[in-house]
């Protein structure tokens, strides 16, 4: 079997270096979000990195990526399901992935989309400028915001700021789980907390908003390569009608004055949830990164 070991902040130099060898990938390939979130596990085989993880209560494999060979580290990964008794599941693919795997085992793989999984990716300078009359409607929504709360500020946030920060991210799911008392906010909820508390060593950034003297929203992300910038987490109260808008493109602009190079900003998956595809959809990202299962045919087509 592959000797995976669970995903640690030591093992972030020695896969930063194997991504950088990949062309553009999904935010799932974000170290920051494989530290963050769940059990996911990590294996450097054949001079290329390959997670461990599971999915909607699946075992996969993320594709591989390095400069590495890639026969050789898909023939392990074969194998390893293979010893764990489990169906080869590889995920995370591109159009590009799924034709390199199809060329290397012709026939031995069936591919499906997987629409829940799209990355909507956004330029940024759309985001931070939000010209036209396809964003008349946030513009409108920014300028509530900004005539009811004219002593709004946002500030980077810092080691001095963070507890502030907590309390938002606390208060937010405390008025979101009275709403619905059934939601299950509990991974998310840790993964933000993990991500504040080791804001230094993921190398992420966030803004803070605050009015009233109050912080209302925050959002936090980091680098995913040298022009896509990944956006984590956002979150703003309710109440305050406008305050995502706000955080955006305000969150957009600082980033565009720090990063000159950036071109995008990935703003993740909608999970399948129809009220998150349709704010998606409203920023008008500037494509959607399309991903693929690939399923080993032998194994039966059980995705």
């Amino acid at each position: 079997m592959i000797n995976f070991e669970p995903i640690t902040l030591n093992h972030r130099q020695h896969y930063l270096s194997c991504l950088q060898e990949a062309p553009e990938r999904g935010c799932e390939y974000s170290f920051t979000n494989l530290f963050l979130w769940g059990r996911q596990k990590m294996a450097f085989v054949c001079g290329n990195v390959v997670v461990f993880s599971q999915y909607n209560r699946k075992s996969v494999y993320l594709f591989p990526v390095g400069s590495g060979d890639l026969k050789a580290t898909v023939d392990r990964i074969i194998e390893d399901a293979a010893q764990r008794g489990i169906p080869c599941r590889i995920v995370g693919l591109t159009k590009a992935d799924q034709e390199r795997l199809q060329t290397l085992y012709p026939g031995n793989f069936r591919f499906h989309t997987d629409r829940d999984s799209f990355d909507y990716v956004y330029g940024i300078h759309e985001l931070a400028e939000l010209k036209g009359r396809k964003y008349q409607r946030k513009r409108n929504h920014l300028n509530r915001f900004y005539q009811e709360h004219p002593d709004y500020a946002f500030v980077p946030i810092t080691e001095e700021n963070l507890p502030q920060v907590r309390q938002l991210v606390q208060t937010w799911y405390d008025q979101h789980l009275q709403e619905d008392p059934t939601a299950d906010y509990q991974m998310e909820q840790a993964a933000i907390f993990k991500a504040l508390e080791h804001m230094q060593a993921l190398s992420a950034q966030g803004l803070l908003l605050y009015t009233e003297g109050q912080p209302v929203a925050m959002c936090l992300g980091s680098r995913l390569s040298e022009q896509t910038f990944d956006v984590h987490f956002e979150k703003a109260l309710q109440h305050y009608e406008g305050g995502y808008a706000a955080i955006n493109q305000a969150f957009a602009r600082s980033l565009r004055e720090q990063y000159p190079q950036l071109s995008f900003l990935n703003r993740e998956d909608d999970m399948g949830l129809e009220g998150l595809r349709k704010a998606k959809l409203s920023y008008n990202p500037e494509k959607l990164l399309e991903k693929y299962w690939a399923c080993l045919l032998e194994d039966g087509y059980d995705y």
